[in-house]
């Protein structure tokens, strides 16, 4: 582990392993890094891929309120500049903030996997406000199980009675993984709140200049498959990828019909600019 200062003063632990080129893996909400490490240990081969959790979570500092994508931009800054790493992994609501991000710091190559950004009113909303307020009655489990409905709504299981859905979640809020998820769902809810706050054109980011990887798995929510479509016509280097059989939380697992793709895509040379979409 290694520690690297952030712009406020903060500390970030960063845990690296593998050896080559490295890649930095942004999270998504609701989890920390200790999901991501079958991803590190599947690239630690060809790459060092560096780790590390965001605010709030486990070894990370507190959050500085108001929540913003700054703060997490910085953190992302501060950490390649210590690693002098290029490349960049974002999945979920971390997909999210590298896309953010890369205007704005030195990302060439830039992976993200069902990246939850909203274009043009994309990235499903009416969940939120009932969510937030079974969590405000403190009711966790009733909370998530509107949670996981409202995002992973192609699931059988979103279509269930309510009453069914958090009758599951407090079975699942007993498993080490349901732990960490309720006890974070409130920075998830903000994450949330923070990605419909920037909704808007796909065009939006189409001076990001990264060469960009638009995967999504192809038993996950379809509105993925929607954005990076419309992301992949906006930014001027980017590509589509579905990965078959698997889910939202398909990179977490490390198949190798998502780590080989990957993995080609940070060996690659780096192309010339091209000419944005039309």
């Amino acid at each position: 582990m290694e520690q690297v200062r952030a712009r406020d003063g903060a500390t970030i632990v960063l845990h690296s392993t593998g050896a080559g080129p490295g890649i930095v893996v942004v999270h998504g909400g609701g989890v920390t890094i200790d999901v991501y490490r079958r991803l590190a240990r599947a690239l630690a081969d060809r790459f060092t891929v560096h780790l590390y959790n965001r605010r709030g979570r486990a070894d990370a500092p507190p959050r500085s309120m108001p929540y913003t994508v700054e703060q997490e931009v910085d953190d992302l800054g501060a950490v390649l500049e210590r690693t002098g790493s290029g490349n960049v992994i974002g999945h979920s609501g971390g997909g999210f903030l590298a896309l953010e991000a890369a205007p704005r710091l030195p990302i060439e190559r830039l992976a993200l996997y069902d990246a939850a950004v909203s274009i043009d009113g994309s990235f499903p909303s009416a969940w939120l406000a009932p969510a937030r307020a079974a969590l405000q009655a403190g009711d966790t489990a009733r909370s998530l199980a509107i949670t996981t409905a409202g995002i992973n709504s192609q699931m059988t299981a979103a279509r269930l009675p309510l009453a069914v859905r958090v009758a599951i979640i407090r079975a699942f809020l007993r498993t080490p993984i349901g732990r960490t998820m309720g006890e974070l769902l409130p920075t998830t809810l903000d994450e949330a709140a923070l990605i419909l706050a920037h909704d808007g054109p796909a065009t939006r980011w189409a001076e990001v200049s990264a060469e960009v990887l638009l995967a999504c798995g192809a038993d996950g929510p379809p509105y993925y498959v929607q954005q990076n479509a419309a992301l992949a016509r906006a930014l001027p280097r980017a590509r589509t990828l579905m990965i078959p059989r698997s889910g939202h939380d398909a990179i977490n697992r490390a198949h190798p019909r998502i780590v080989e793709p990957l993995a080609d895509f940070f060996a690659a040379p780096v192309t010339t600019r091209r000419t944005p979409h039309s």
